[in-house]
């Protein structure tokens, strides 16, 4: 029961984009097409799910033994550029299309304060390595849910017939809020 509770509060209670507000750069920035936001969602759920495992391990084996915990911040910004420079070297030879594509929020996944929250929020929930890991992985695809539902909608409303002052931005914002006030009605369901 613990382990539902935990995935069904990283994926809708908590969602890091819609209830946190984490994430809001590259969740605006990356969602004009959908492919280009799937690609992002699962560099970011590398990221975030072995990032927030790594952090576990160092804060647990290294920060808290030697009673250093004023750390963490520093020590998960380390992990998490370490990683994005993986991810980048990797998407540079698999997939230049996607990897051109995400252009410069690639790099930024390096600032993105929803991978540094969920693996600060990991450590805080007091969970073990496999909850800590499972919280991040299912945050990561709450922001997957995220990213992926606003990029269909704007995706749609390139057709659409939008009055000329809500053209672009204004609308993507309304969008953004609406589904925001969305998700937080699943707010109820899981303290």
């Amino acid at each position: 029961m613990e382990i539902l509770l935990i995935v069904v509060s990283a994926v809708f209670v908590n969602n890091v984009v819609f209830a946190r507000f984490l994430g809001i750069c590259p969740y605006i920035g990356v969602s004009k097409k959908l492919d280009t936001a799937i690609g992002m969602g699962f560099a970011v759920t590398f990221v975030m799910t072995l990032g927030s495992a790594i952090a576990y391990l160092l804060y647990k084996g290294i920060l808290v033994p030697y009673k250093i915990e004023f750390m963490q911040t520093v020590m998960f910004i380390l992990v998490i550029a370490s990683l994005v420079q993986v991810v980048e070297i990797v998407l540079k030879k698999v997939s230049k299309v996607l990897y051109a594509s995400l252009g410069i929020f690639l790099p930024l996944i390096t600032t993105n304060c929803a991978i540094l929250g969920v693996a600060i929020l990991a450590n805080q929930g007091d969970y073990n390595f496999f909850e800590s890991v499972l919280f991040s992985f299912f945050s990561a695809m709450g922001f997957i849910l995220a990213i992926v539902l606003f990029a269909g909608i704007r995706e749609k409303l390139e057709t659409a017939d939008v009055p000329t002052p809500f053209k672009n931005v204004p609308i993507s914002f309304v969008v953004a809020a609406i589904l925001s006030m969305a998700f937080m009605g699943f707010s109820g369901l899981v303290k």
